[in-house]
């Protein structure tokens, strides 16, 4: 029998030898891709609203917030609000915590069929506007105040201009040991997308913003240990942890 310490070391290190068998990177890569041709990505729901995230990435954002317990969690890109959910949820069982979403489109029928799930739409706050718009960043700034307990999403339109410009908006929320996860970085190694095109692809997308990003900001850090083990993620190299 291991100990728990043993248990975590093995875990540690076989991720480690996993991220670095770019053979099956490869593979997998290869599958993502392939997969996604049938909406992959889009069947995975949290409380019946689709969460427009692979589930590896999910358990990924339930770990980073169960390390962190962030007071609020930004998300520019709301969808279909399955993401929101899982996040109050998970804030409900904590007993503290508020998210805010922000969208450029929000229906009526969304905002509704959140609120029938009460205690938890409790803890969202919904904000109808571009995430990068002065007024939007106004009203999430009053309502962080001085917290730096934040975790931040980043999940709405993918192009460099527009994600370079949220990542300088909203990074100044994130305080040290909280995360800042960079949306859909996978967009620079997969082919063009011709079954539901879109205006970015590579070259222009989340990831070359975070490259950017990351050569004017020091205050942040790729945590290569969430890479290592997921495996299928839409964020490589997307998930920051604050360092200072």
């Amino acid at each position: 029998m291991y100990t728990r310490e043993q248990f975590e070391q093995l875990r540690l290190e076989s991720a480690l030898k996993m991220a670095l068998d770019q053979p099956l990177a490869h593979d997998a890569g290869d599958v993502l891709v392939r997969a996604d041709r049938y909406h992959w990505i889009h069947q995975t729901t949290w409380f019946g609203e689709p969460t427009l995230q692979l589930p590896q990435d999910l358990f990924a954002f339930q770990e980073i917030i169960y390390r962190t317990r962030p007071k609020f969690i930004i998300e520019s890109g709301v969808a279909w609000g399955g993401s929101l959910l899982m996040y109050a949820t998970l804030l409900q069982t904590f007993g503290a915590g508020h998210i805010i979403g922000i969208d450029i489109y929000i229906p009526d029928d969304l905002r509704q069929r959140l609120c029938a799930h009460r205690e938890l739409f409790g803890r969202m706050t919904l904000i109808q506007g571009s995430s990068i718009d002065e007024s939007t960043f106004q009203q999430v700034e009053g309502m962080i105040g001085n917290a730096k307990e934040v975790m931040v999403h980043l999940d709405s339109a993918h192009s460099h201009d527009h994600v370079l410009k949220e990542l300088r908006l909203y990074s100044e929320f994130v305080g040290k040991g909280h995360y800042l996860i960079c949306g859909d970085t996978i967009t620079e190694y997969i082919p063009a997308q011709t079954h539901r095109p879109r205006p970015w692809g590579p070259g222009n997308n989340p990831k070359t913003a975070l490259d950017v990003f990351l050569t004017e900001n020091d205050r942040f850090e790729i945590d290569h240990s969430i890479d290592n083990k997921l495996l299928f993620t839409c964020n490589p190299g997307g998930y920051l942890r604050c360092k200072h």
